[in-house]
């Protein structure tokens, strides 16, 4: 990969035209898009860019679903010499007019009607054209690009260095406006570098015939970075656009690796555990899982007995498990979130490896990653190559390395804040083992610090009560209070199936039922559960279940992060009710 983030396209279509790079969804199959096809198509588009007027520079907004179309856009923006400003499609109107307000976006990709219709609802003053992605949108505007020569195009590519500015990626905005991350085609060129330098990565993982089917909104750092790394080595990607298809979507793709966020995983083995408590294998079950668990934490010192149990379970148990995934998915990358511990040996030990790593948007997506063949579970893994790590005086970690941001767009004193030196100071919380591998263990800023003095991080509990199958979301709560509580929210699926054997009136919500018995049980062996993996000073003393759910741009981030400080404030009588 050279400087240019959009090189690896071009070289490919002139290395092995015929390679099948993609694969996109056509008469009810995935048909394959070969590197000449998918070069064509970047080409096409960006010409049109150019013929509309796009200079060098300009800021070019894309808010659409996961498709191959967007990876199009974005390569084509590139290549037309201009920077990508991602937008997630399920934004608020105030979130993109902020957004394409102040990264100055000259013109917008929508993929849909209503990525449209949000986006002119936003009224950012320096929009002057949005292309509709869907509906043939894209070929009319390829269309005009028709006159735009070759040469044209290669002298905007051309001058492209690593300093050149590639995308500028909004932070999630937990607390106040989201900041825009200045990243390079160096920061994103050296990430594919760290990753597909990871040792291991290319002799186990990233192996010829290897595919992977991404459902994560590429406008999230992670997902586009691992995109780019399948795109550097030549492997099979395809793009899922609705999340609701992934079950069969999975079953009819057969990726090899998968790239989720921990609470998906969660999902995963909460719904296998559900399934075989309906089937009235609760013991079965819980017997696999704790073989696998032990099975994985054990590796090659496993016994003879154990080795036993787990293939008996592996027919039994863990084929449906990865089934349910596809079948051929042997890896994964988890990322976004801390991993449950037990969750992580959970999975490994029915066959599927997830290399947990940690990074941010100003790290340009993952500086540590667990390797395949050293894996620590419970850690977020070792640097990437040419990153460091360290850690503050007050436990705070920081990191440097080629593919850390070149700071906050038109914000220098947000910029200044951020760095110590060479140094990015995170705002998460950890510690490195004596072999260099990292610990998170909660975020700076949501330390709860109880009347009594306990520190206590929220995420340890929280992580463990979203394992269980009819729990969806969580925020523990305790800060200058007498003892931990939590506020919970149920999985609404999950919650009429158990209305269902619990033989509840069908018309009944979460709210009729928050103060059932039988339900309050159900949540209580949960938190009984979650309440183990702390001390007594720590364990959750109280909870209270929310009539709904956390919806995306209100009580969660466009990542599915929990808005701690919204939540405390918009259930600020439920908080005190736990406390009266």
């Amino acid at each position: 990969m050279g400087d240019n983030a959009c090189d690896d396209v071009f070289e490919w279509a002139a290395r092995d035209p015929d390679r099948a790079m993609f694969a996109a969804k056509a008469d009810g199959a995935w048909q394959p898009v070969t590197a000449k096809q998918f070069a064509d198509r970047v080409t096409a588009v960006a010409a049109g860019l150019i013929a509309a007027g796009i200079q060098p520079g300009d800021r070019i907004g894309l808010m659409s679903a996961t498709s191959l179309d967007w990876v199009v856009c974005d390569f084509a923006i590139w290549t037309a010499g201009a920077v990508t400003v991602p937008v997630y499609e399920t934004s608020s109107v105030e979130q993109i007019r902020w957004i394409l307000a102040d990264s100055g976006a000259v013109a917008v990709f929508a993929g849909d009607a209503r990525c449209a219709e949000g986006i002119r609802a936003a009224q950012a003053a320096k929009v002057e054209a949005v292309w509709q992605i869907d509906g043939g949108g894209l070929d009319a505007l390829a269309a005009t690009g028709q006159g735009v020569t070759a040469g044209e195009i290669d002298r905007r590519r051309d001058p492209v260095t690593a300093a050149t500015l590639a995308t500028i990626v909004y932070t999630s905005g937990t607390t106040g406006r989201p900041k825009g991350c200045m990243i390079s085609h160096g920061n994103l060129s050296e990430a594919v570098r760290a990753v597909t330098g990871i040792p291991g990565v290319r002799e186990r993982v990233l192996t010829e015939g290897s595919s992977s089917l991404f459902f994560l909104p590429l406008s999230h750092i992670l997902a586009r970075v691992v995109a780019l790394c399948l795109v550097h080595d030549g492997r099979r990607t395809g793009f899922l656009s609705d999340p609701g298809e992934l079950p069969a979507e999975l079953a009819a793709f057969r990726p090899t690796i998968l790239l989720a966020v921990p609470r998906v995983f969660e999902k995963v083995a909460a719904a296998a555990r559900e399934q075989a408590e309906a089937e009235g294998h609760r013991r079965l079950f819980a017997a696999a899982e704790a073989t696998a668990i032990a099975y994985s934490r054990a590796g090659h010192r496993a016994g003879p007995l154990l080795r036993l149990r787990h293939a008996v379970f592996g027919r039994l148990v863990y084929a449906r498990l990865r089934a349910a995934l596809g079948g051929q998915a042997a890896w994964a990358v988890s990322g976004g979130a801390p991993l449950n511990q037990e969750l992580g040996h959970f999975l490994r030990g029915a066959g599927i490896t997830i290399m947990e790593g940690w990074g941010l948007t100003e790290t340009t997506g993952p500086v540590t990653m667990n390797p395949p063949a050293v894996q620590k579970i419970g850690s977020v893994g070792l640097p990437l190559p040419g990153c460091a790590v360290r850690i503050a005086p007050d436990g705070e970690v920081e990191v440097t390395g080629p593919v850390v941001f070149g700071g906050y767009w038109h914000d220098p004193q947000a910029t200044t804040q951020v760095f110590d030196g060479r140094w990015l100071r995170t705002g998460d919380l950890g510690r490195c083992d004596d072999d260099g591998f990292l610990y998170i263990t909660g975020r700076k800023k949501d330390l709860i610090i109880t009347a009594g003095g306990k520190n206590v991080v929220p995420a340890v509990l929280e992580d463990r009560l979203r394992e269980h199958w009819l729990i969806e979301e969580c925020v523990v709560v305790g800060d200058q209070r007498p003892y931990i509580a939590a506020l919970v929210t149920l999985d609404q699926a999950a919650f009429a199936r158990w209305q269902r054997r619990q033989g509840k009136p069908a018309s009944a919500t979460v709210g009729d039922l928050s103060q059932d018995p039988d339900l309050l049980a159900a949540v209580r062996e949960a938190v009984d559960r979650a309440n183990t993996a702390v001390s007594r000073a720590e364990s959750i003393k109280r909870f209270r279940i929310l009539p709904g759910g956390f919806a995306v741009g209100a009580e969660l981030t466009q990542t599915q992060k929990v808005r701690r400080d919204y939540v405390l404030a918009k259930f600020a009588t439920d908080v005190e009710a736990l406390y009266a």
